[in-house]
């Protein structure tokens, strides 16, 4: 069990494969350790992240918790690099409950050629999972052990498999000789509300719960002809001849033939001590709603005068540690102890001692940061990003490099459509994202009781980082007037096309929102419309865009301010922006859209665009109806739905007619004579 208890963890099963290979090493044993694969940083985050399973050509793995990245990271005797972003590592601490998490990039480090061994002793740990395997050439249903691995090639990871050593094929002829077949995984899983994920009990499936009456240690074989078809295969045991099919356990009258949820996490390699109050589901291996990442992001923004004093003393704080109250009242020490970590040198003894004492201030409790993050609005985060882009720039052009920041003015084109209040040039801006958890099931912002069911990313209750990645690139930002918004969206909540769409919100979220939202409202998750006109008008100025700047559609994103004037000053902007995780910047095509001329252009023709649909006039028409529950009206993959790498909101809250004037309706935003 873990120090404080929430986990049953055995340590000596801990997943470090490089401290393995020194214990090999000192037996002069040897064994296959080379690495099995390589993935981005953006993938590492959003998609195969620690209690994701990651495909790889042969099998798959599980990114384990970041304790063991931990053991990754002590075998360098420097301290372990940090991303600079205070902003979002306050929110990330909020989240986690923890006052000393600090944001880490991913363990790597870049070769200067692709034999040399600089960075071998980084890289993320994984273990093989599932760990039922079948034969390929015999349909042999068995655990890993069963099985002989191989992975001999140093610079061919995707030659890394698992192989039955023994297989005589499907006709189970003794007499034909033995051959090495490869194994793939078993793709059935079980999984839980609460982000608990299982192995299949293959065994107890096929005899109904029982022990096989002839072996202890049955031979089972998994037959599927039909694959493609949900859960078609077929579980036979060999020793007694009982056979079950995989389809009994899909559907509701499925889940009450499964076993009660264990509370089982296999990338912490250990089972929640209280166990688990969910009912197990079928899941695959491959299903795209069996991790769901939980992450936070902000564009970093030039520093006040006060947050840089905060972000200095939290600095000192995680620093010194338990020295920091030792030797609070002597400051040459402090000094002394902050040298090559943390830099006071142009502080004088009295500016020191007022970071100092507000260092030593207490710190808030468990319990305040789950109060306050009850409270929290994601739209803090975008708050200070758009108090910042509204400032007036001294000169044509700002430079920020400690943020990374740099902003350029543009001029309006005559041209530009009036409702167009302000373009900026972001040439260079710096974004940082941050993983505190995953949902299993149920995406994030369908789960109502997100604390409950956010899966940890540790074993220990604080965890002391969390990993993040830093983003570099450029962006183009729009300002709409917020007078005319304003008066757009008194409107439209008066429109029958509105009312539609809360209506059909509403039955969304009753029938696919998380069984445990129920005391979520319908009305607090739907976006205003507002935020369907500037939605819908960036991903229509991004298809534009992306014909003219040298990038796809997919590397383009948006990022929206779009809120009414209710506890907070109401926002009305976009920024399309395009970055990268893996090089220092990008190529600036899409800064040079903001010329004035082109910038026109662009939107002139977006907007034009935008009136057709190769799906019209049913997409021009498009409005639900009960029993209906669709969130998207006039838009379609034709004319404005973007990709996901694109797209906050998974192409929701979507409407041409919000935007321009369609046949039949008077409600777009754009003036029709223009």
């Amino acid at each position: 069990m873990t120090d404080d208890g929430r986990f049953v963890y055995d340590a000596n099963r801990a997943v470090d494969p490089l401290g393995d290979l020194d214990e090999e090493a000192e037996r002069q044993a040897k064994h296959n350790r080379a690495k099995v694969g390589s993935a981005r940083p953006s993938s590492l985050l959003y998609t195969y992240g620690p209690g994701s399973i990651t495909d790889l050509p042969q099998f798959t793995i599980m990114s384990t918790g970041l304790d063991d990245w931990e053991r990754i990271w002590r075998r360098r005797d420097s301290l372990p690099p940090v991303i600079h972003a205070p902003r979002l590592k306050g929110v990330v601490r909020m989240a986690l409950r923890s006052n000393d998490v600090e944001l880490r990039p991913h363990p790597w480090q870049p070769k200067k050629h692709s034999r040399s061994a600089e960075g071998n002793d980084l890289g993320v740990p994984a273990r093989v999972f599932p760990q039922w395997l079948r034969c390929t050439g015999c349909d042999l249903l068995g655990k890993l052990s069963q099985f002989d691995y191989k992975n001999t090639h140093p610079f061919r990871t995707d030659l890394a498999t698992f192989e039955h050593t023994k297989c005589t094929g499907r006709s189970g002829n003794r007499n034909r000789r033995p051959m090495r077949r490869p194994a793939v995984p078993a793709r059935y899983l079980l999984a839980c509300a609460d982000g608990h994920l299982d192995e299949f009990p293959y065994d107890l499936w096929v005899h109904h719960g029982q022990q096989c009456a002839n072996a202890e240690l049955p031979v089972l074989k998994m037959t599927d002809h039909t694959v493609g078809k949900g859960a078609s295969a077929v579980i036979r045991c060999e020793s007694c001849g009982m056979r079950r099919p995989m389809n009994e356990a899909q559907g509701e009258a499925g889940k009450k033939k499964l076993p009660k949820c264990r509370g089982r996490h296999p990338h912490l390699d250990a089972f929640d001590h209280r166990g688990c109050r969910h009912q197990t589901r079928l899941m695959l291996v491959g299903a795209s709603n069996l991790w769901f990442p939980a992450t936070y992001s902000i564009i970093v923004m030039p520093e006040s005068q006060q947050e840089q004093e905060s972000d200095l003393a939290d600095r000192i704080r995680t620093t010194l540690g338990e020295r920091l109250v030792k030797y609070r009242d002597h400051l040459d020490m402090i000094r002394d102890l902050l040298v090559d970590r943390v830099d006071v040198t142009g502080l004088s003894d009295s500016e020191l001692a007022a970071v100092v004492e507000a260092a030593c201030a207490p710190q808030p409790t468990e319990e305040e940061h789950e109060e306050r993050f009850s409270d929290w609005d994601p739209v803090d985060l975008l708050l200070p990003e758009w108090r910042y882009l509204l400032l007036d720039i001294n000169g044509s052009r700002v430079e920020d490099p400690k943020s990374g920041l740099t902003l350029a003015t543009r001029q309006r084109g005559p041209e530009l459509r009036p409702e167009i209040t302000r373009v900026l040039a972001v040439e260079k801006l710096r974004k940082v994202n941050a993983l505190v958890g995953f949902t299993r099931i149920d995406a994030m912002d369908r789960a109502g009781d997100l604390q409950s069911r956010l899966a940890p990313l540790t074993r220990t209750r604080r965890p002391s980082w969390t990993v993040a990645t830093e983003d570099r690139g450029e962006g183009l930002f729009l300002q709409f007037d917020e007078d005319s918004v304003a008066a757009w969206e008194e409107r439209i909540l008066k429109s029958d096309i509105w009312e539609a769409h809360r209506a059909a919100h509403e039955r969304n979220f009753n029938r696919r929102f998380s069984e445990t939202a129920e005391k979520v409202k319908a009305n607090s998750r739907l976006k205003p419309p507002r935020y369907w006109l500037i939605h819908t008008f960036a991903h229509t100025l991004i298809r534009e865009l992306a014909l003219s700047c040298g990038y796809s559609a997919a590397s383009l994103s948006e990022r929206l301010y779009a809120w009414p004037a209710e506890n907070r000053e109401p926002a009305a902007g976009l920024l399309i922006c395009t970055t990268a995780s893996d090089s220092d910047g990008t190529l600036g095509g899409l800064v040079q859209l903001s010329d004035p001329e082109r910038l026109q252009r662009v939107v002139a023709d977006a907007l034009r665009k935008a009136q057709r649909c190769s799906s019209d006039p049913i997409c021009a028409m498009r409005t639900p109806q009960p029993p209906e529950d669709f969130l998207h009206g006039a838009a379609c993959h034709c004319c404005v739905m973007a990709s996901e790498t694109s797209c906050e909101r998974a192409n929701r809250f979507l409407d041409r007619r919000f935007l321009i004037d369609l046949p039949g309706s008077n409600l777009g935003y754009f003036s029709a004579d223009e």
